[in-house]
C-alpha cells in the first residue's frame, strides 16, 4: 500500500508518536510524506519515507498528484484546525482529490487509528484491484 503522512507544525510531534506506535504496521508499505514531517518520522523510527517538499512549498500538491492518478491508498493528514494555513487552497484541493478518487484520509489521530487498524486487518485489500486495473483497461 502507498501511504502518505502530512502534519501541520503543531501536529508533527503527535504524528511522530503515532507512527512510532504503529511502526510495525507501516513497515513493508511504501511511505510518502511532506518534507519536515517525513524527516522527523525517519529520525525517530526505522522507516524509510519518500519525502516531498514541505507542504507550503508544494508537498501537498505533489502528494495530490499521486492521488489524482489514483496511486495513493491512504493518507494520514494531521491538520491543525486552530491555526490558519497560508496554503489552505492546496489543502482543500488535496482533500477534494481524495474524495474524488475515494482515497481514505484521516485528519485526526482518532480516525487515523481506525484506518491503521483496518490496514492491519487487511481491510485495504480492495485497493490492490485499483492498482491492478487502471481506468480504460479491461
Amino acid at each position: 500500500m502507498n501511504i502518505a503522512f502530512i502534519a501541520h507544525d503543531r501536529k508533527k510531534e503527535e504524528m511522530v508518536n503515532f507512527v512510532i506506535a504503529y511502526e510495525p504496521v507501516f513497515n513493508g508499505h511504501t511511505l510518502y510524506s511532506t518534507g519536515t514531517t517525513g524527516m522527523r518520522i525517519m529520525e525517530n523510527t526505522g522507516l524509510s519515507i519518500h519525502r516531498f517538499m514541505s507542504g507550503p512549498l508544494g508537498g501537498d500538491q505533489q502528494i495530490g498528484a499521486l492521488v489524482a492518478q489514483n496511486e495513493m491508498d491512504l493518507i494520514i493528514f494531521l491538520r491543525d484546525p486552530l491555526m490558519a494555513q497560508p496554503h489552505e487552497p492546496d489543502i482543500i484541493a488535496l482533500l477534494r482529490l481524495c474524495d474524488v478518487q475515494g482515497i481514505p484520509v484521516a485528519t485526526n489521530v482518532a480516525t487515523a487509528e481506525l484506518l491503521v487498524k483496518a490496514l492491519q486487518r487487511g481491510d485495504f485489500a480492495w485497493r490492490e484491484l485499483v492498482h491492478k486495473y487502471k481506468p480504460g483497461e479491461v
